[in-house]
């Protein structure tokens, strides 16, 4: 298989698991245990791409994790999205000068 052919076979089973939904439910959603999943949908993404990257993407995985905790601290004090991410990105750097100082 050519490159292009892996491109365009890509992008069209992109297209289709985009506009099928659009296509197949024409009529407006009216399940109130349907809408309630749906509306969770994007957090639950988001988390299950977020939290792994998190805790991967540092030297230590305990940096990590430890950035998450302080990440969830810090929003659930109302914190903005700017200040979440300092304070994850202020732990990971605390974190990773104590673990190499040990």
């Amino acid at each position: 298989m050519s490159l292009w052919s892996a491109i365009l076979l890509m992008a069209g089973v992109t297209y289709l698991l985009r506009a099928l939904p659009m296509v197949a439910l024409r009529r407006r959603i009216t399940n109130p245990w349907l809408l309630d999943f749906l509306h969770y949908v994007p957090y639950a993404v988001l988390t299950a791409m977020t939290v792994p990257a998190m805790i991967l993407a540092t030297e230590s995985p305990i940096s990590g994790l430890v950035a998450l905790g302080v990440a969830v601290l810090v929003a659930l004090r109302r914190g903005s999205l700017l200040l979440v991410a300092l304070c994850a990105a202020g732990a990971v750097l605390a974190t990773e000068a104590l673990i190499n100082l040990i």
